[in-house]
């Protein structure tokens, strides 16, 4: 008795952690508070099919008191039949149509709103002069980072997600190795990220949210993809159209420079001898997809985190170098890292931090 008691207890206190742990979590990183467009819509959804859940609860807890109040055996109709019903063609009509019609209150603004963010026609609209009016990004999942390119404006980035807010920005997402799900929890999703077809989306970050989140949102991996899934994040950069259209001049205008600092020239060396085989650090890259097989550092400085776990300082960031496993177990990182002396990887640092399109 006391054994069973004991579990419980347990199960009573791993149920209330469950409980307030799942309230747990940063704004940038819930649904529940919708950042966009398609995440309200989606957010609405979710209220009203949970308030049709309650409901149906409601009505069947009720019926069942009901009946078992009302029609509970008493005492002395032991012996007593009660009077045998065949049906009620009422009560079956209302427990008919009464699922239909929440079923058609759940069904018509849920086909309307996938129909609607299935909408991509605009995103191939050009102008007089033969250019794309819409912004689209296409989006290239990998194992583990992401690859953010803005096929229009011949700008890539790695990780780091630039996007206006208060206008549609379409996405063209697909996958270079295994199935992954690009995410923005707060902004909408999810989708798919494919190797054999390019699937296609637009969403919308509301400006006065984006505010409130700091201008910055946080994306995820929603399909498991390996053992570093977890780990697969991305940022997302939230700017007014202004800021946006300023990042996106200077991106396009940014050039590879020789560095000040001796320390960051020496780096750059390095940098050439081993990590440009696979790394571009200007944010115009002509090499074609197949040949980009890590992430864009040209704006690497400018970050805010290290393999987008780690902190972005020069540590880390030597923690990362010379032991990529350690932090995201099954990923591609290559080269001869382990071979870099303290010194050449102290200047190897330095100028990967010294990588800033904007000061």
């Amino acid at each position: 008795m006391k054994a069973r008691l004991a579990k419980w207890r347990l199960f009573t206190i791993f149920s209330m952690l469950t409980l307030v742990l799942s309230g747990c979590g940063e704004p940038f990183l819930s649904t529940l508070t919708p950042a966009g467009e398609v995440a309200q819509s989606q957010y609405d959804l979710m209220v009203l099919s949970t308030v049709i859940m309650v409901f149906v609860i409601i009505a069947v807890t009720a019926v069942y008191l009901i009946a078992v109040v009302k029609f509970r055996r008493k005492k002395g109709d032991e012996k007593k039949i009660p009077k045998q019903v065949e049906g009620s063609h009422v009560l079956e009509i209302v427990w008919t149509v009464i699922p239909i019609i929440l079923l058609l209150v759940l069904a018509v603004p849920t086909v309307t709103a996938t129909f609607k963010f299935a909408d991509v026609q605009d995103m191939e609209k050009k102008n007089k002069d033969g250019e794309r009016e819409a912004l689209v990004v296409n989006v290239r999942a990998n194992l583990y980072w992401w690859e953010f390119e803005y096929p229009d404006q011949k700008v890539v980035t790695g990780q780091e997600l630039v996007v206006p807010t208060d206008q549609k920005v379409y996405f063209q997402i697909k996958a270079s190795d295994v199935k992954h799900s690009f995410w923005i929890p707060a902004v909408g999703g999810k989708m798919d990220t494919n190797t054999d077809n390019v699937n296609k989306m637009w969403l919308e970050f509301d400006d006065e949210k984006a505010k409130d989140a700091d201008n910055l949102f946080y994306g995820k991996c929603a399909e498991l993809c390996g053992p570093s899934h977890a780990l697969m994040d991305f940022k997302v950069r939230a700017l007014p159209k202004a800021e946006f259209d300023q990042w996106m001049e200077d991106m396009k205008t940014a050039k590879e420079e020789t560095p000040a600092d001796p320390e960051a020239q020496a780096g750059q060396e390095i940098f050439k001898q081993n990590c440009l085989s696979c790394h571009a650090v200007t944010p115009e890259d002509a090499r074609p997809e197949q040949a980009r097989l890590a992430p864009n550092l040209a704006n690497f400085g400018e970050r805010t985190r290290v393999a987008g776990i780690l902190d972005h300082n020069e540590d880390e960031l030597k923690n990362w170098i010379k032991d990529p496993e350690k932090y995201k177990p099954g990923n591609k990182m290559t080269g001869t890292y382990g071979e870099l002396s303290d010194q050449e990887l102290d200047q190897l640092a330095t100028y990967l931090m010294s990588l800033k399109v904007q000061d």
